[in-house]
């Protein structure tokens, strides 16, 4: 297993929620990426999602979507990505995956860009808009060099395709909330309840709710349905406005509330 495998399901087990924290790489610079990394990683997240810029990000809000522009604009590329994460394997350990688009890495070459994600420490990639009916353009590399590639599903997913996602599925299973893009909002992540039913019929990897989680309070209501949450663009907000300590309260907030919900999980079992 990866580590970001052995990480996540190893919470899974002991009944704790895994928090996992999107940043936008560069933005607004690599410095404070850095910074913010460590930070997250203090407060308690279990896996960063550093977020290579794209200039065409279709599964994501206005948040990203600016934070994703003015990267690009000061020069990020996948290189200084790289790059970027070798910075932070020289002072964390953290699991870390990449979230980007399949052309930037069709672009690169996809064998060539797991290898040289493997070789300075990336743990898995997360591609939003590569269907699983494609997937072996990045599978067939990703267990080559030891990568997991994310699956994700959806509340529109048929049972079918849950299970087509989900066969070749390694690290964990993404569940996106809604049928909308990412950014804070108000969700009944209730409605999440039957994809996530029908991944654990097919597979026992964990499953993590994102889209729409901002708030302690709801990152607690999607960590009832799953066993994880994912918090991106009120990071990625919070980092323009308000600055890494401000990143640093939230996701300590965070994790003290999805920490109360697993301990009730613990006590039911």
């Amino acid at each position: 297993m990866s580590v970001l495998a052995d990480k996540l399901s190893a919470n899974k087990a002991q009944g704790r929620k895994s928090l996992i924290v999107y940043i936008t790489a560069g933005y607004p610079d690599m410095d404070t990426t850095l910074a913010a990394v460590l930070a997250a990683e203090a407060a308690g997240a279990d896996l960063i999602e550093l977020g290579i810029p794209f200039s065409d990000p279709i599964a994501d809000g206005p948040v990203i979507q600016k934070a994703a522009v003015a990267s690009l604009a000061a020069g990020t590329t996948p290189r200084s990505c790289l790059e970027l994460v070798r910075r932070i394997r020289s002072q964390s350990q953290i699991a870390l995956g990449f979230m980007t688009y399949i052309n930037l890495i069709l672009s690169y070459g996809p064998e060539q860009f797991a290898r040289d994600c493997r070789e300075v420490g990336v743990d898995a990639l997360i591609i939003p808009d590569l269907p699983p009916e494609e997937s072996d353009l990045l599978q067939i590399p990703c267990n080559q060099h030891g990568l997991d590639l994310i699956q994700f599903v959806t509340p529109t997913s048929t049972a079918e395709r849950v299970a087509m996602a989900c066969r070749s599925a390694s690290g964990f299973i993404y569940c996106i909330s809604n049928t909308g893009v990412t950014g804070v909002r108000a969700i009944d992540y209730s409605a999440v309840v039957p994809s996530v039913e029908l991944v654990r019929q097919v597979t026992d990897l964990p499953v993590a709710i994102g889209f729409g989680i901002g708030t302690p309070a709801s990152a607690w209501a999607a960590s009832r349905f799953a066993d994880g949450v994912i918090v991106g663009s009120a990071v990625v907000q919070l980092l323009e406005t308000k600055g890494i300590v401000a990143v640093k309260d939230l996701l300590s907030s965070i994790r003290q509330e999805i920490d109360k919900e697993g301990q009730s999980d613990a006590s039911v079992s």
